[in-house]
């Protein structure tokens, strides 16, 4: 069973390790800690407890710790919301999680009455398009030899009239 919550500073050194298989360059440890106290900052993970998870027979004395599976962020800049990151785990990536997670980034940005949410994406990164596109995100603009390591395109995806 998978929960969504916000990141805390105990979450970091999971979230670190899902940053630096998933994104290239990953963001530095320094780097996701300081958006987890950020007025503007919405930092949320998926979370496995081990007690629920069929295969756990014996329940622990101890409270089980979390198994973070995938992490999104989402910073306001004025009106709107920009989703930083989103990842999985490589485990766990095509059981949903990407989704939920970005569901409840949606829902937050609703809330908050954004007028409208955008992200850039590699233009290699067919899942995650995929997912966006799924999501209501549209490509607005392809910005050439954006990234590099390998050099690929970024595409700004935009989703306006965020709602519940």
């Amino acid at each position: 069973m998978f929960t969504i919550r916000i990141a805390t500073e105990e979450d970091i050194s999971q979230i670190v390790e899902i940053e630096q298989e998933a994104n290239m360059p990953p963001w530095s440890h320094g780097a996701l800690l300081s958006e987890i106290d950020k007025d503007e900052s919405f930092f949320i993970v998926s979370v496995e407890d081990p007690a629920e998870l069929p295969f756990c027979e014996e329940k622990a004395e101890e409270p089980s710790p979390c198994f973070i599976k995938g992490f999104a962020l989402l910073r306001q800049v004025g009106d709107d919301g920009e989703l930083l990151k989103i990842a999985v785990e490589k485990e766990s990536r095509a059981c949903g999680i990407g989704g939920l997670l970005m569901s409840a980034v949606l829902k937050h940005a609703a809330e908050k009455k954004h007028t409208s949410v955008f992200l850039e994406v590699r233009s290699g990164n067919t899942s995650a398009i995929r997912l966006y596109e799924k999501h209501g995100f549209r490509t607005v603009r392809v910005r050439k030899d954006y990234y590099c390591d390998p050099v690929e395109d970024a595409i700004v995806m935009i989703r306006g009239e965020v709602s519940l």
